[in-house]
């Protein structure tokens, strides 16, 4: 059993429209399923990603009327995304500059050119070069011309106080391998990979042990999922039923199975499959366009959609 990299990212917006507005019209990812947190439906759970919904490109929000995140340690605390190349670095620089997006320089970081920068909420984010590797699946209907649009997410960051028991649980049980180590603007960091490795497959980790913990809120991230293969599903629900580290138990999520845990740090990890995807419910041209219901929601939809704001 391996990893195969980052699956999803869910965060927490207290602005429903306005995030809406950015992540599809600023930074041109095409919502692929408009849905509720299905734990509570009367939250948007907006999935953002590439032109096809692939594993390992989108970025989901949790609608919660929440105050700003306290930032601190115990906490997710960078979210990257892929592009390729300088020359698409550059054009983000200057869009965000004319579109008023708080930001940093293009600067190398561990190798890879690198942007940072934060949505209104806060939420902190970075574009990486990945070089053009692998596949991309553009949005045709993106407002970001095809070559510089955003391919998929990249390396997750998480800052922790304390480093041996996250440590064990990234390399005994989830097979994560201690790649490197590098040292950025305010602090030093160790990479963990998974699969094939490449930016799609990295964990970075900070230890902050002085940092208080985080407060959750609106710009701040929920969990991370990392994939797995469908056909290893009930074997990674074996594999963390033999630790003493509780979880879920198999979630059906209907758009892809779930496993949930916490590390030691607190921080809460999913393990996802690929299969079977977004369009399930709805035709791939048409992803996102209407409300989508798992079938056991469906009977609730006059009930649910009554209580949702229009993006």
């Amino acid at each position: 059993m391996q990893l195969k990299g980052i699956h999803h990212l869910t965060a927490v917006t207290a602005d429903a429209s306005g995030n809406h507005a950015f992540y599809t019209e600023t930074l041109g990812l095409r919502l692929v399923k408009k849905t509720v947190n299905q734990d509570q439906t009367e939250a948007y759970h907006l999935f953002y990603a590439d032109g096809v919904g692939s594993p390992g490109t989108d970025i989901t929000f949790f609608d919660f009327p929440a105050p700003p995140e306290r930032r601190g340690s115990q906490s997710i605390s960078q979210t990257a995304f892929r592009v390729a190349g300088e020359t698409t670095l550059r054009w983000w620089h200057d869009r965000f500059e004319a579109q008023g997006v708080a930001h940093g320089p293009v600067h190398e970081r561990d190798g890879r050119l690198t942007l940072d920068f934060e949505d209104p909420e806060g939420q902190r984010l970075s574009l990486v070069d990945d070089g053009g590797a692998g596949s991309a699946s553009p949005w045709a209907d993106s407002p970001v011309p095809e070559e510089h649009q955003i391919r998929g997410l990249g390396p997750i960051t998480i800052t922790i106080r304390q480093r041996e028991p996250t440590e064990a649980v990234l390399t005994r049980l989830l097979g994560m391998t201690l790649a490197r180590s590098y040292a950025r603007e305010d602090a030093d960091v160790l990479v963990y990979t998974m699969g094939e490795g490449g930016a799609g497959a990295e964990l970075h980790v900070i230890v902050a042990p002085d940092l208080a913990p985080a407060q959750p809120g609106a710009g701040g991230v929920h969990h991370v999922a990392f994939r797995i293969p469908e056909a290893e599903y009930d074997a990674w629900s074996k594999h963390l039923s033999g630790v003493r580290l509780p979880f879920s138990g198999p979630v059906d999520r209907y758009y892809f199975r779930s496993l949930y845990f916490r590390e030691p740090n607190g921080i809460l990890f999913e393990l996802a499959t690929d299969e079977p995807g977004f369009a399930t419910d709805e035709p791939l041209e048409h992803l996102g366009e209407s409300l989508a219901l798992p079938p056991f929601l469906e009977p609730q939809r006059r009930e649910i959609e009554s209580r949702l704001k229009p993006l």
